[in-house]
């Protein structure tokens, strides 16, 4: 049998062979084009049924013409994988640093009373408001109702947009809005906070106190919204996201992983120390490992609240920069490694990848060409069988081991390694 450590020493000269592009949704591209008039029909009887006016159900969502841009933009894929250097190089950036900090003493009284009566430290409202939007500078000019009923017309999430453009309804009736003043993203989402309809109805809050509550325009109103929402979304008073953290050596990359959490008395006993050197301690808070981008580039702990974070945005990317930023805004520095320079690897090159992991009998879930949770384990699993340091980050050596592998030698390994692991 074919010993598989040699891979280990194979010359990696390339990375994976470029397959066809992903085909991107052409911008004149019109949802159920002979359908749209049905279309609003349906749409003007949900409205109704949720109590929306009469004359908006007619003179507005009736008037409203479809985007076909909109469709392009739902459609549209990266042509290359999202890599967590890019992410967090282009969203946790010196100026969001600085900005935040004006920001942070511009309303740091109000935002004192908003810790107070919500529990959430100031330096993560400025936090999300910043990789949100900018503070502001940039909050989407497309007009909301046009593309909620868009992406409402077309089959893909009809449900989901149905629901947000009848919110949208209600709340333009809620705040006496007019259609043109309601803009936002292309998915829907308005103002500082990029709420989508259903949150703005439901946890938006007046914060200044002059009846309305604005999103687009009143910073005060962002803020207290935000802290809101970050409570009902279960936010831990007193614990902070996560931080940075120094592994040994010998560490069991094996360990890492969201779905791993693990007292932080554990994570001390494998002698995972803060940045530091200081030692986790002894509690018995439930803590995850992260590893985003391998072994040579920075790990971190993550808390309940990092659940929150992502309750917010479904995104480990997302999670750490809001975690991070937030404690550069505070104060403190940035983090002890250098981002490192990581393989651009089309989208089609890791369905590829993933689609050979799952053949190898490693469970990545769907080839998708997402860098996600179950791909890195996957990865993991397989370093753990070439002898690679298993990080689960898809280095080129571990992308050309699994180009290289022959199926059934990978599969009597793999049962073997793992019968051995769990005996």
């Amino acid at each position: 049998m074919i010993s598989f450590s040699s891979f280990r020493t194979i010359i990696i000269a390339a990375g994976l062979t470029s397959l066809a592009s992903v085909s991107h949704a052409q911008e004149n591209e019109t949802p159920e084009a002979d359908g749209f008039p049905q279309c609003i029909e349906r749409l003007q009887q949900q409205a109704r049924n949720a109590g929306v006016s009469e004359s908006t159900t007619v003179d507005i969502l009736g008037q409203t013409k479809p985007l076909p841009k909109i469709l392009g933009y739902d459609r549209n894929q990266p042509e290359f994988v999202q890599t967590f250097t890019g992410y967090f190089s282009k969203r946790v950036t010196n100026w969001r640093v600085d900005k935040g900090r004006e920001k942070l003493a511009e309303h740091r009284e109000f935002l004192s009373k908003l810790t107070q009566q919500y529990g959430v430290p100031a330096h993560y409202l400025i936090a999300f408001w910043g990789l949100e939007t900018n503070f502001g500078g940039i909050k989407g000019k497309i007009p909301t109702i046009a593309a909620l009923t868009t992406l409402a017309c077309d089959k893909r999430r009809s449900e989901y947009f149905s629901d947000e453009l009848v919110q949208a309804l209600l709340l333009l009736e809620r705040e006496n809005l007019v259609p043109k003043d309601m803009i936002g993203s292309w998915a829907g989402a308005m103002g500082h906070t990029q709420f989508m309809p259903t949150a703005y109805m439901k946890y938006a809050r007046d914060g200044d106190g002059d009846g309305k509550v604005d999103l687009w325009n009143n910073e005060l109103d962002a803020l207290t919204s935000a802290a809101h929402f970050l409570q009902n979304l279960g936010w831990q008073t007193g614990f902070r996201w996560g931080r940075e953290v120094l592994l040994p050596d010998s560490f069991d990359y094996q360990l890492a992983g969201k779905s791993q959490p693990q007292p932080l008395s554990f994570w001390s006993e494998k002698q995972v120390t803060q940045v530091s050197g200081k030692s986790l301690g002894d509690s018995d808070l439930k803590a995850a490992l992260l590893i985003p981008a391998g072994h040579k580039a920075s790990a971190f702990i993550i808390y309940p609240n990092f659940d929150v974070i992502l309750r917010w945005n479904n995104s480990e990317y997302y999670g750490i920069a809001v975690g991070h930023l937030a404690d550069r805004i505070s104060g403190h520095g940035n983090l002890s490694k250098p981002l490192p320079d990581l393989p651009n690897y089309t989208v089609a090159e890791m369905q590829q990848f993933q689609d050979k992991l799952n053949k190898l009998g490693f469970d990545v879930g769907e080839a998708d060409g997402i860098l996600g949770p179950a791909t890195r384990k996957g990865v993991r699993e397989f370093q753990v069988t070439i002898g690679l340091i298993a990080d689960g980050y898809p280095s080129l050596e571990t992308v050309e081991g699994v180009k290289q592998a022959p199926l059934n030698v990978v599969q009597e390994e793999t049962t073997e390694i793992l019968e051995s692991i769990e005996n």
